[in-house]
This record gives C-alpha cells, sequence and structure tokens, in this order.
C-alpha cells in the first residue's frame, strides 16, 4: 500500500494487517477512549435496537456487533476485511449471539435485498472508506421506509489532517489548532492504542484516512435520500474525566467525534 490510499484495495491491505492484532488488543481492553468515552455515547445516542434487524456497516473483528445483539437485535455485520471477519466468526462460534458476518464493502451492500434492516448503526468506520456517499446510498436501499441510520465518525472539524494540542509551559492543555480542514486528500495515518501497558512496543497500525469536511459528510447524507433527525458532539462524562484525566481535555475543549442519525423517508 502506497502512503496515498486511492482505493478499497488498499483498505483491504491495510485491515487484513491489522487485523490480528487489533482483534488482540481490542479484547484486551487497550481502546480505551472506546470503553470510556465513544461507545458509551453512542450507545446513549444511538435509537432503540430491540427486536430490530440491524447492518453494523464496517463491523471489524465484531466487538461492537456483539453489544448490539446484546441488546435484543437481529444483526449484521459487513466488513472489507476478510481476516476480520473470520476473527468476528470466530468469537460468533465460540459464543453464540446469532450475528450473521459477511465480507463487504459498505459502499456496495449488493448482496442484500431492497429494505432488507430496520437499522443502519456504524461505529467509527465510515470515515475510513473511499466513497461515503456510495454509502450512504447503498445504506438509504437496504433500510426499510422509515428506517433510521445512526453512525458515528472522528469529528472532521477537529481531527484534520494537522493537528495539534496546545499546552501552557507547565504543561496545562489550553486549546486545540487544527489545520488543512478542506483538504480531502487521502492518507495513511500510523497509531497504536497509547493506553496500552507501560513499556510495551508495538509496531504502529497503518490506517487509510479519507478526510471530508463536515459540508461533504452532511450533504452526502441528504442527497442520499434521507433525512437527518439528530447530530451530537459528545463530550467524555465528568466522571469519566475524574476518573480518567487523559479524557479531560477532550470534554474541556473539543470533540473527538461527532455522532449522525438520520431517517429514510
Amino acid at each position: 500500500m502506497t502512503s496515498t490510499p486511492s482505493d478499497e484495495l488498499d483498505v483491504v491491505e491495510a485491515w487484513n494487517g491489522n487485523a490480528s492484532r487489533w482483534s488482540k488488543d481490542v479484547r484486551a481492553g487497550y481502546d480505551k477512549y472506546r470503553a470510556y468515552y465513544t461507545l458509551p455515547a453512542y450507545l446513549e445516542f444511538m435509537p432503540s435496537i430491540h427486536g430490530r434487524r440491524v447492518i453494523d456497516l464496517g463491523c471489524g473483528e465484531g466487538s461492537n456487533t456483539r453489544r448490539f445483539a446484546n441488546l435484543g437485535a437481529q444483526v449484521t455485520g459487513v466488513d472489507l476485511s476478510a481476516l476480520m471477519i473470520s476473527l468476528a466468526r470466530v468469537e460468533e462460534e465460540r459464543d453464540p449471539l446469532g450475528i450473521r458476518y459477511e465480507i463487504q464493502s459498505f459502499s456496495d451492500l449488493s448482496m442484500f435485498a431492497d429494505g432488507s434492516f430496520d437499522c443502519a448503526l456504524s461505529t467509527m468506520a465510515l470515515m475510513d472508506g473511499p466513497d461515503f456517499a456510495a454509502a450512504m446510498r447503498a445504506a438509504y436501499r437496504v433500510l426499510v421506509p422509515g428506517g433510521t441510520l445512526c453512525f458515528s465518525i472522528l469529528h472532521p472539524c477537529i481531527m484534520t489532517p494537522v493537528f495539534k494540542w496546545l499546552q501552557s509551559e507547565d504543561g496545562v492543555y489550553e486549546g486545540y489548532r487544527a489545520g488543512r480542514y478542506f483538504d480531502e486528500e487521502p492518507f495513511v495515518e500510523r497509531w497504536h492504542f497509547s493506553k496500552r501497558p507501560d513499556g510495551e512496543r508495538v509496531e504502529q497500525f497503518k490506517v487509510p484516512r479519507f478526510p471530508r469536511t463536515l459540508s461533504t459528510y452532511i450533504n452526502a447524507v441528504s442527497d442520499a435520500g434521507f433525512r437527518i433527525t439528530a447530530l451530537d458532539e459528545p463530550r467524555p462524562s465528568e466522571a469519566a474525566a475524574q476518573d480518567h484525566p487523559w479524557l479531560a481535555r477532550w470534554r474541556e475543549h473539543a470533540p473527538l467525534v461527532l455522532f449522525v442519525e438520520a431517517s429514510k423517508i
């Protein structure tokens, strides 16, 4: 994969390469931001899914998919990475929840008939695909009339291609600087879970990014035919920020994520 991803083949290559250690790290609890910030906020924001047919777009190794199934939904998870889907299926065999996992692009969904689902969910995945507009059209097609789309993404106004926390001389976080907001050139971000055990060094994940402006995201949702019903820019709770001080800067200065809910008209 080059330093400038261009299509879904690059996404597949990256996530197949990330899959094994990603699943181990997530299941070991190293994704602290998900545990204490983004997922609790998303679960509070999303609609009730008990008894509903749900598709999880970009399900990865299935951690969040399993949470949705445990809420009483009939869940199907889709992901481009065959290795991620394989890991999700192994977990389903170990602890059956009735989840169906399929290797499928969330920008395609051609294996599913029109109106197959009551709700489409996606957690921190849609910003990592090259064709968001196609993903919105695909989601619209597979939902029943009145069906709900609910997704979370990195906040496009905050998590720009260039960003930096601003700190005082004594290390206090004072704000946030974002740059190149209008630059929608894809790139590969390299990182690892920052809350891994002290001293443990690992190779960084390679994650294709496809930055977009807020208007690009919102217009694509609307152009697909959806009516946007709610937006949220959640902060970590006061309790979470007190228990985990590394979350305080996200509570005080800037939202890490953007949530969107929309309804099929």
